[in-house]
């Protein structure tokens, strides 16, 4: 089925294809300058250190509704062995299988594509299965780290998770920025808290994909007019599951992937740290978001790190 033309006149309005030129791998990223970094390192001003990442885990938030993106499988390879002989240093070693956007994962520009296209009008037959993702890469994300602003929508609203059906708008964000008394600037990292990973924590990793509150169609014209660098949040999906509109599906990972060239993260745990911003009353923060390097990747696992 074709996507509708609502989508193409909004893809239309956030396309960031040429923007940073036509070799540009790495989108809206180029919005983090050195200038950024230096005003994001000043918003720190206890050192309070807030983790984000959930525990990579065999019983994870996979259900194995997507195939092949498996939870980690752990395993030891090698146990207080003695490799230079008797009486020598002993090592334990580790391996693991897992799915790329398993758990805490950045997307990286190449997860999805449409009509063919990939960001920056690439073909998406770049992506092959030998050699992953040709342009654009998860590797090419070297660094993250800008300021990071909560905006806590949950609390805007006054209740501490958003129900399954509700669908975060351009509103909603503008709620929740009055809430923090922060304004989103360019170069921010926007991490979009709804509470639905309580659902996960409580052990209900059914209930905590679906159904579940997300990002609205909408919101993607709302991210490309603050000029924001990156947005994750705390949901299996990213945008709201089911969609607002009848088989119309994954359109934010396409508007914001492929149109602007913007990274998404899911599975955040943003529970402490709506906790501590709250306490101390701002929503800014330096945040270290740096991907693992896996070259070709079209996803990464991360571990994010909130500095107040």
């Amino acid at each position: 089925m074709a996507l509708p033309e609502e989508f193409h006149e909004i893809a239309g309005r956030v396309n960031n294809w040429g923007r940073w030129g036509a070799d540009d791998e790495i989108g809206t990223l180029n919005l983090i300058t050195d200038t950024v970094v230096r005003e994001a390192a000043a918003e720190i001003r206890t050192g309070r250190r807030i983790p984000l990442a959930l525990p990579l885990r065999e019983d994870g938030v996979q259900t194995g509704m997507i195939p092949g993106r498996v939870n980690p499988l752990h395993v030891m390879v090698q146990i207080n062995q003695e490799l230079f002989g008797p009486g020598t240093v002993a090592c334990s070693d580790d391996a693991v299988t897992m799915g790329l956007q398993a758990g805490t994962h950045w997307d990286a520009l190449t997860h999805v594509s449409h009509s063919g296209r990939l960001y920056n009008g690439r073909p998406a037959r770049t992506v092959t299965a030998h050699g992953g993702a040709e342009f654009g890469g998860i590797d090419k994300a070297r660094h993250i780290v800008s300021r990071g602003v909560l905006l806590d929508v949950a609390r805007a609203r006054g209740v501490d998770r958003l129900p399954g059906g509700h669908a975060v708008t351009p509103e909603d964000l503008e709620r929740a920025e009055e809430f923090g008394g922060i304004r989103v600037r360019a170069g921010d990292i926007v991490l979009v808290r709804t509470g639905q990973v309580q659902v996960y924590l409580a052990g209900d990793k059914h209930g905590y994909g679906y159904p579940s509150p997300g990002l609205s169609v909408r919101t993607p014209e709302w991210f490309h007019a603050r000029d924001v660098a990156a947005v994750a949040n705390d949901t299996l999906t990213f945008e709201i599951f089911p969609p607002e509109s009848e088989n119309l599906w994954l359109p934010v990972h396409a508007l914001d992937l492929v149109e602007m060239g913007m990274l998404q993260g899911q599975n955040w745990n943003l529970e402490e740290l709506s906790t501590a911003c709250g306490e101390e009353g701002r929503y800014a923060f330096l945040l270290s978001a740096m991907p693992e390097p896996f070259v070709g990747a079209t996803g990464t696992p991360v571990a994010p790190v909130a500095v107040l």
